[in-house]
């Protein structure tokens, strides 16, 4: 079985979202047997909520419910997953700093726009701060961003 962790900072918006398309998509390609994915924040600012209101919101229009409840990175996770994706270049380099952080997981720790199509920023902007649209962006982002990921799980493991 192949883990997959998704952290941005709070666990209310980017991740939960990430975890929700990527559940969504190994459902679609039948591989629900072979991945398994979950979400987690850097920060303690929200353990136990919900994802925000807004990318509920964004999440329904596409047929994923996001149930996921806000919780912190644990020093347990980097042993548990294969991969620990990074949703900008803060939350990476708050991951690095974690106290049970090893030089052997930096093979784990990657950016989730690494696989984005198209080549620039490696960050997923945070949309809590803006209105819907920033919301419905970062849907789009982490749409192509999980669906080349996908197929590089799928390419690498050969699933």
């Amino acid at each position: 079985m192949i883990k997959v962790l998704f952290v941005c900072l709070g666990n209310i918006c980017r991740s939960p979202m990430a975890e929700g398309i990527f559940k969504q998509l190994i459902q679609e390609k039948r591989l629900t047997d072979k991945i398994c994915c979950d979400s987690a924040g850097t920060s303690n600012y929200h353990i136990g909520d919900l994802p925000d209101h807004r990318m509920r919101s964004t999440a329904r229009k596409y047929d994923i419910d996001l149930t996921h409840r806000a919780r912190q990175l644990a020093g347990t996770d980097f042993e548990a997953f294969d991969y620990i994706i990074a949703m900008d270049e803060s939350n990476h380099a708050t991951i690095i700093t974690h106290t049970k952080w090893k030089d052997s997981y930096a093979d784990k720790l990657v950016y989730m726009r690494q696989y984005d199509p198209i080549p620039g920023n490696m960050n997923v902007p945070d949309p809590y701060f803006g209105g819907q649209q920033g919301f419905e962006k970062v849907y789009q982002m982490l749409l192509k961003a999980n669906t080349q990921f996908l197929n590089y799980l799928i390419e690498k493991h050969q699933l």
